[in-house]
């Protein structure tokens, strides 16, 4: 950025470039605290306002986080790097290890919330999976934490007939999840489709993910087709925009 274009930023985002390139520098490590508010006013001859929302900025980005009563610190949170085409390789699944393990790299990954219930086919999910109107799902939601922080809601909706009866209408649907007891039931998913957009979270959502105010989420609907091209499950994804890298790998 030349002198100019800084010159015509916001004084609020100037400081945030410092700290930011600062804590890029080794400056402020993980963990480290930022300087304060009162700090930023000193050492900026900037307003309190000015100098938190430069510190917002930050806390948006998932750089830093805010804890009360103490100031706000680098975070020490590597990135999720979820890699879209192989998590969801036959190879995994299909010898029993969940999908999101591709997710974890060895750290934490854990589901500390599963929620399954059947109900009447919301309008889009029933269109998605080729279902007659009045038709019921089995829906299983469930929350994933890494190193014990929340980082994605997931919503999956199958045929409740599909469901019925095996273990996808449970909490632990077993070795390999729900592909697996799909492959069982001779409908194993050969191929899929991802969606992916971004937008401010909801309340409920920032709530459930913990997030800091300002911080958008990531929208994944994956659905699975088997063999004969039918869809039999619609997977709805909130991530925590700040814990992701998404990968996707193709040949050329």
């Amino acid at each position: 950025m030349s002198g100019q274009e800084a010159g015509r930023q916001p004084k609020y985002q100037r400081i945030a470039a410092e700290l930011r390139a600062a804590i890029d520098a080794g400056e402020y490590g993980p963990g480290d605290r930022l300087p304060g508010e009162n700090d930023l006013m000193t050492t900026y001859e900037v307003a309190r306002m000015t100098a938190r929302q430069a510190l917002g900025v930050l806390q948006a980005e998932g750089v830093v986080e805010a804890r009360k009563g103490a100031g706000v610190f680098v975070r020490d949170f590597r990135p999720i790097r979820r890699r879209g085409i192989e998590r969801l390789a036959h190879a995994g699944w299909g010898e029993g290890r969940s999908i999101w393990q591709a997710d974890a790299a060895g750290r934490a990954l854990a589901v500390d919330s599963v929620e399954v219930d059947e109900v009447d086919a919301p309008p889009v999910i029933a269109g998605a999976l080729d279902l007659s109107e009045g038709a019921r799902v089995c829906v299983r939601r469930r929350r994933y934490t890494l190193d014990g922080k929340p980082v994605l809601l997931a919503t999956s909706y199958l045929s409740a007939d599909l469901a019925a009866g095996t273990q996808i209408s449970q909490p632990d649907t077993g070795p390999g999840g729900i592909y697996a007891r799909l492959a069982e039931l001779g409908r194993e998913p050969v191929r899929f489709r991802e969606e992916i957009r971004s937008r401010m979270p909801s309340g409920y959502e920032a709530e459930r993910l913990a997030l800091p105010s300002g911080v958008p989420v990531v929208l994944i609907a994956r659905t699975a087709f088997d063999a004969e091209g039918a869809a039999v499950e619609v997977n709805e994804m909130v991530l925590d925009s700040s814990a992701y890298v998404l990968e996707y790998g193709f040949e050329a």
